[in-house]
């Protein structure tokens, strides 16, 4: 029996939860195991850790130790005296060494694999969202032998090497009794069975690939990037496991005048210097189609005018849009006609040929004013 104190050994105070002292220990085993440690006093340590833990994780025992002391433990206490269950701490603990403390069959049921794909839509399909029709290939259950990768007429035998468990298992005496070292059966390759006539489908695997269509409704709103998870239309569950997911990943091609801010849809429109002096109303394209818009009298190139719920839908507030945000370009002629000229110079000769610099530029108040 160790000579110091438990929680001293296990490094966690004497109010310690029962979670605490078996974090603590999990701690320590997993640095101290002799088969891990090869450290000279690594088994001594690793005992006097376990004696710990085996007082102080049983309730009666902790108990007396903590009124009594050692001496109160009597028979209770020492490391091969206590009947803690360390199956699934050591299981935990050392599984990645090929270690195991219990039969665990290989034919447990598992979720199937998930698949991914990419999907393409229009900037007009992103917004209003659509019902596709998507093409992917996929594996499962062989149509030919259901499954059994077997031919039909026959059927898989049970491996004599495994014994049916898919794992051959070597049994070792170390200080905390038998451990079990485990690996795949080479014999059948982890299956437990035996297949001497291969389905001519699948030839022995139990699945086949095939392509499959199916229609998928699209929700308005989507974006680059989002990904809409369709549940089980992945690849097919093991053991009677569950199917996998498949993932749509979508992407969205751009439109020749709009572009897209989150759920506002930005249009960039050019109008001539006399719209922009005199006042008009203008068709204005949108996504539901030519809207007017009316230009005021002295409208500045860079002003924005908000067309409300012209924008893109909320994905979880149907009915909720964005806005559409124009930004008026003035586009000035680069060539003109004689008459043209004649006006332009009249005009230019009554307002004069002084300049003001300003203080802030086209682009600084179009960031202004689409927020940053």
């Amino acid at each position: 029996m160790s000579n110091r104190d438990y929680y001293d050994v296990l490094g966690v105070g004497r109010n310690a939860s029962d979670d605490e002292i078996k974090s603590a220990f999990r701690k320590l085993a997993r640095q101290y195991h002799p088969d891990v440690n090869k450290e000279h006093d690594a088994e001594e340590k690793f005992k006097e850790i376990n004696e710990a833990y085996g007082v102080l994780s049983d309730p009666d025992k902790r108990a007396r130790y903590d009124r009594f002391g050692k001496e109160g433990l009597g028979n209770m206490g020492g490391f091969h005296d206590y009947t803690v269950d360390f199956a699934d701490i050591f299981d935990e603990l050392f599984g990645g060494f090929g270690f195991s403390t219990s039969r665990r069959s290989r034919r447990t049921p598992r979720r199937g694999r998930d698949l991914q794909m990419t999907l393409t839509l229009t900037f007009e399909e992103a917004v209003f969202g659509v019902e596709k029709e998507i093409e992917f290939e996929r594996e499962e259950t062989c149509s030919r032998c259901g499954g059994s990768g077997a031919e039909p007429g026959t059927a898989p035998t049970r491996c004599s090497t495994c014994g049916g468990q898919g794992e051959v298992r070597q049994v070792r005496q170390t200080i905390l009794g038998q451990m079990v070292q485990t690996t795949t059966c080479p014999t059948c390759g982890g299956r437990g069975e035996i297949i001497s006539s291969p389905c001519r489908t699948c030839h022995g695997g139990g699945l086949e690939r095939k392509r499959v269509n199916k229609k998928v409704q699209i929700p308005a709103g989507v974006d680059a990037g989002t990904q809409i998870r369709l549940a089980g239309e992945g690849g097919p569950g093991i053991y009677g496991g569950p199917n996998g997911s498949l993932f749509l990943v979508l992407d969205i091609q751009p439109h020749k005048f709009f572009k897209r801010r989150e759920n506002d849809i930005i249009l960039n429109l050019d109008i001539n210097i006399a719209q922009a002096t005199l006042g008009a109303e203008v068709q204005v394209p949108t996504l539901d189609g030519d809207e007017k818009l009316k230009i005021p009298a002295g409208t500045q190139p860079g002003k924005i005018f908000h067309m409300k719920g012209k924008g893109v839908p909320h994905l979880r507030r149907k009915d909720h849009r964005g806005d559409q945000l124009v930004i008026v370009n003035v586009e000035i002629p680069s060539k003109l006609t004689k008459e043209q000229r004649e006006i332009f110079e009249k005009l230019a000769a009554t307002l004069g040929t002084a300049v003001k610099p300003k203080e802030k530029g086209f682009l600084d108040w179009l960031n202004e004013a689409l927020g940053g």
